[in-house]
């Protein structure tokens, strides 16, 4: 098929990197276009963006012209980089000159009418695109991904929830500092220390999994009904969130029985085929220290959910530990597949 016109919004940020690097060479999408502030307009991309990331920057952007980020820009799709308080406006200004938003700020996340996507979990959800604009009026719409600490939590508890239930969940997160941008946290506030306090993000990792876990009825989701208690740490790691996950199941199973759910939960079929979706959604690790960010945070080329130290809790049923790469899964790579999703399922052409 020929390739469809791609935007990144807000193209010289720390996740704005991660779309540029992870479109090079994809083969359904051609990058037509990447926007950035007033600071950067007119510049080059190699210019106007100093680039963080390990991998060298992609040549097909160096000489790309940085644009103002405005509605009508020459791309069906545009990925959104953009911080909550500015894509607040401008991704619905987009949606309605007929743009299609796959969108990583958090904006929007918990519109009823706007899907907050993991394919492995929820690609039924994209039905409320229709809704949507019907709704609203757009022509376009807006799509979602959730918080990178949401998204690996959350897909691992989807093979818990479809054979077990879930009647309450506690976890502890342990969040790599690229979480927070560029230049992020100051090196004197992350050096020899955890910092016990995200804004707003115990919040999002206490609601979004229950949206997501939902059910689609109509132009809304009904959520999930279990509850879920959250605490949520900055912690001196480059990549990688860890969570760490206690669940009260609706049924009392062995830990080599969750073990098994989550090593044979499969994405559904349409998501497999994907470009960017991983061979294994879930990988369960059976040595006693893993998973570790350094080591593990790159599994499916950064896709992979990484699971270990499936055991009994004392308090709940069972606990566990969960690794996702929080800028590429958690980030980019999950805007990038909720994409995919829409072009297979037929809702982009």
């Amino acid at each position: 098929m020929s390739k469809i016109k791609v935007a990144v919004l807000a193209a010289t940020g720390a996740v704005g990197q991660r779309f540029v690097q992870l479109l090079e060479n994809h083969p359904w999408f051609e990058v037509t276009a990447l926007t950035g502030s007033d600071r950067t307009i007119g510049q080059t991309y190699q210019e106007g963006c100093r680039w963080i990331l390990s991998s060298p920057m992609p040549e097909y952007a160096k000489r790309m012209k940085v644009i103002p980020t405005e509605a009508g820009l020459d791309a069906q799709i545009c990925f959104s980089a953009l911080p909550a308080d500015l894509a607040r406006d401008v991704e619905p200004a987009f949606a309605k000159a007929g743009h299609f938003i796959a969108s990583n700020a958090s904006a929007h996340r918990m519109w009823d009418d706007v899907p907050l996507l993991i394919p492995e979990v929820n690609p039924d959800h994209t039905a409320l695109v229709k809704a949507q604009q019907k709704n609203r009026g757009w022509s376009g719409f807006i799509t979602t991904n959730p918080n990178c600490t949401s998204t690996g939590f959350t897909i691992s508890l989807r093979p818990l929830l479809d054979q077990f239930g879930i009647k309450k969940v506690f976890a502890v997160s342990l969040q790599a500092l690229s979480g927070a941008g560029y230049p992020g946290v100051a090196s004197l506030d992350a050096i020899d220390n955890v910092i016990p306090y995200i804004g707003g993000e115990e919040g999002k990792v206490e609601t979004e999994p229950q949206k997501m876990l939902g059910r689609l009825n109509g132009g809304n989701v009904i959520h999930a009904d279990f509850k879920i208690s959250a605490h949520t740490n900055r912690v001196a790691v480059t990549d990688g969130h860890v969570v760490c996950v206690s669940v009260e199941l609706n049924q009392k199973v062995s830990p080599s029985t969750v073990a098994e759910a989550l090593a044979n939960f499969q994405a559904p079929e349409i998501v497999r085929g994907l470009p960017s979706s991983p061979k294994v959604a879930i990988e369960v690790k059976s040595e006693a220290d893993r998973p570790q960010p350094r080591k593990d945070r790159d599994a499916g080329n950064g896709m992979t959910t990484v699971v270990g130290r499936v055991r009994e809790d004392p308090l709940f049923d069972v606990k566990y530990v969960v690794l996702s790469h929080n800028t590429i899964r958690g980030a980019a790579g999950g805007s990038l597949l909720n994409a995919e999703l829409m072009v297979a399922q037929g809702l982009i052409k």
